[in-house]
């Protein structure tokens, strides 16, 4: 009918799992608590902070505090023992507890929510989460670092190639490519850390958007919560998602550089490679090949980063366009939080394991060090050092000799004197003290550069500073 008054018509354009119409739909697009009910341990221990300072304020009675504090806490013990059953129509965390808690103790429960909103305090449960994932992510980042540090401290003097464009560049020492790594995980411990700072701040009393008109304590609930102070501005406290997508940003930049190993190591694992070989702790076989042996961890971290920076790019979008103050919008960002945390605590601990477990092929490096005429850039030093060439000559001289060891199918250190005089006659036979791929990395000293004394001396920075 056109006024819109066909029931069957209606029921079947609302869908079959959707019985009962818009009220259904509405139901199952409201509820969180699918999801929020992670932060139950947050959301109770905001609720005894905030109900410990209304009694200190004078605001609720010591007897209905005292009523609610232990009421909340047979809460927690129910949730954690398995025994608290969640509610969908009554939305979310918040309501779930309270819902019990005035079950538990009755009319005292009322009292809880005084002087504050589900908005400051849906603020406050995502931020202590964030606050104790970011706290889980430093311990996880500096055991991290602390496996490249021991790898590399054992193969500080272990030669292998270095690589620009994947392709041969220069010898390096394992143990400097380690400490690369150190450097790399070390900043994203640094963001983190910032990131710590920049969001411990409290926002419990800021209520539904313009603070309260209740003589609360905000300094004492900051206190209590662990947080250095309250926030500032009760509209930007419940608008703020900044923690969530700094979280995701730091997230997908350590994500990043922990797919940047991930896709060394499935490189390095290759037959052609051959440099590392990871045991069957971090491996599978193939269903059809038995000589198979993949390294499935580093693809699976890999891939995780994929997800990461999917969750940083919906979390940026959900909150690009959202007027002031708070809108429905933002319960969308938990789950995209929870899982890029997931995936970056999983990311990490595979990772260590990794690191740990492989087993170096020192020989195929040291052979593959030398390949490509990676002492090249050495013969152009020596020429400028010694016959004092304009380096951009002994690049000149250095590409030619390159050009007749390709014709002769050998290295450069297998050319003979005569063949290098003949290119250059200020080359002597003090040039083969630095053509080979020992001497190559030893002679690079300066700050920061591969030589294994300065690898041990980065080492023992990091050591003191981890």
């Amino acid at each position: 009918m056109a006024d819109g008054t066909d029931t069957k018509s209606s029921n079947q354009m609302w869908g079959g799992r959707f019985a009962s119409g818009p009220a259904a739909i509405m139901e199952e697009i409201n509820a969180s608590i699918g999801f929020d009910k992670k932060l139950f341990a947050q959301d109770i221990r905001g609720s005894i902070a905030h109900a410990t300072m209304l009694a200190h304020q004078g605001i609720i009675s010591t007897e209905d505090k005292d009523k609610i504090v232990h009421g909340l806490n047979t809460i927690l013990s129910e949730i954690e023992a398995g025994n608290f059953e969640f509610s969908r129509s009554l939305e979310d965390i918040h309501m779930n507890v309270e819902s019990r808690l005035a079950a538990l103790i009755g009319p005292a429960a009322g009292r809880l929510h005084t002087a504050r909103s589900r908005n400051d305090q849906v603020a406050l449960d995502f931020r202590l989460w964030v606050k104790e994932e970011l706290q889980k992510c430093e311990q996880a980042l500096t055991g991290l670092i602390a496996a490249f540090l021991d790898r590399a401290e054992e193969h500080a003097d272990t030669v292998m190639p270095g690589f620009t464009h994947l392709q041969t560049a220069q010898p390096v020492t394992f143990g400097h490519h380690c400490m690369a790594y150190v450097e790399m995980f070390g900043r994203d411990r640094s963001r983190v850390r910032h990131a710590i700072e920049h969001m411990d701040e409290s926002p419990i009393g800021a209520a539904a958007l313009a603070g309260t008109g209740f003589p609360i304590d905000r300094h004492m609930t900051a206190k209590a919560l662990g947080f250095r102070e309250p926030t500032r501005n009760s509209i930007d406290t419940v608008s703020d998602r900044d923690f969530a997508i700094e979280f995701l940003s730091i997230a997908a930049i350590a994500g990043m550089h922990l797919s940047r190993l991930a896709e060394e190591i499935v490189i390095w694992s290759t037959p052609q490679f051959g440099f590392v070989r990871l045991s069957d702790a971090f491996s599978t076989g193939s269903s059809i090949m038995p000589q198979k042996k993949n390294p499935d961890a580093a693809e699976l971290v890999r891939a995780k980063t994929g997800r990461i920076n999917g969750s940083l790019v919906a979390l940026l979008t959900i909150m690009k366009g959202l007027p002031l103050a708070y809108s429905k919008d933002m319960q969308e960002d938990k789950e995209q939080v929870f899982d890029a945390a997931e995936s970056l605590e999983l990311a990490i601990a595979a990772m260590t394991g990794m690191v740990r477990d492989m087993t170096i092929n020192a020989a195929r490096m040291k052979a593959a060090a030398g390949s490509g005429y990676s002492t090249a850039t050495d013969l152009a030093d020596w020429l400028v050092r010694e016959a004092g060439l304009p380096f951009r000559d002994a690049h000149h001289v250095t590409g030619r000799a390159v050009a007749l060891a390709e014709s002769k199918s050998c290295d450069l250190a297998e050319l003979s004197l005569e063949d290098l005089q003949a290119i250059h006659s200020a080359i002597t036979d003090k040039i083969f003290d630095v053509l080979t791929v020992e001497a190559s990395v030893a002679s690079r000293k300066s700050f920061g550069g591969t030589a294994p004394s300065e690898v041990r001396k980065q080492i023992a920075f990091w050591r003191a500073r981890n």
